[in-house]
């Protein structure tokens, strides 16, 4: 029936309307179909890649191109009365919307998921750090693969040394990484979602940790194990200092009273010895 219908106004068009109709201009609608296009085709990108998250590293080609396509309808371009019909008749022309509301929605998404945290500043790729990142979060995962298949022989619920010991080094340094790319993007700005990056990174991290710490049973290995130790040792050894700076201050404290009185006595005995004379 849509069809139809689709079809009865395309032959009614051609036949020549009144132009007050609500019908677009083939240059319109073509902005139009082409919209529709890039957003289903962004639809499905973001449906299949959304466990294990691997929006932003997947989809950034057809967000780039929606937006595109978006700005051609937003935008007049030249000094054609077409362009501004075009923007009216297909973003304002009714209540719901629809082409500024799926706009809307894709800019929230991808700002949610904090995808510019990954890419390049011209988004035409990953971004270095984010391609180092990935890069150590496979040679972990293949690691691990490795290692199990290697231990299969012997394998139980709570043996999972070889991985433990074998990999420690090649998650270590992906834990580092994520921690420095952390620290880094806190530091860039106060934005309702600065604290966190971009979500591929973040979903590969919780799952790496989650094979490493509670299905692995390896040790968590902690960068800052140094600072912690000393900063512990410093606050245990604070009573001590305190008590024994106390101690030496009263002692201190204690000569100076005492010294006047001795200066006074012999001062006096000079004097008894000086009125007997």
């Amino acid at each position: 029936a849509l069809e139809l219908a689709e079809e009865l106004w395309e032959e009614l068009w051609d036949a020549g309307l009144p132009g007050d109709l609500p019908e677009l201009e083939p240059e319109c609608r073509s902005l139009l179909a082409a919209f529709a296009e890039g957003s289903a085709a962004l639809t499905g990108c973001l449906g299949r890649r959304a466990r294990p998250v691997r929006l932003c590293q997947g989809c950034y080609g057809h967000y780039r191109r929606l937006l595109a396509q978006y700005g051609s309808i937003a935008h007049a371009f030249g000094n054609s009365s077409e362009s501004h019909n075009c923007a009216r008749s297909i973003l304002t022309s009714d209540r719901l919307q629809i082409v500024v509301t799926l706009a809307e929605f894709f800019n929230e998404t991808w700002e949610a998921a904090n995808c510019a945290n990954c890419l390049k500043n011209n988004s035409e790729g990953l971004s270095n750090s984010t391609e180092e990142f990935l890069d150590l979060f496979n040679k972990s995962l293949t690691c691990f693969e490795h290692n199990l298949q290697g231990q299969a022989s012997d394998l139980s619920p709570n043996n999972y040394t070889e991985v433990c010991k074998n990999c420690n080094e090649t998650y270590t340094k992906l834990n580092d990484l994520y921690n420095h790319l952390q620290r880094l993007n806190r530091g860039g700005g106060e934005s309702a979602h600065s604290a966190h990056l971009c979500i591929d990174v973040e979903d590969a991290m919780n799952i790496t940790r989650k094979l490493w710490s509670r299905t692995f049973n390896c040790s968590v290995p902690c960068s800052d194990t140094v600072p912690v130790i000393a900063v512990s040792s410093f606050i245990l050894f604070l009573p001590i200092v305190f008590y024994l700076s106390s101690f030496l201050h009263s002692k201190q404290k204690k000569r100076i009273l005492i010294l006047p009185k001795r200066i006074q006595s012999n001062a006096s005995l000079v004097n008894i010895q000086e009125k007997y004379s």
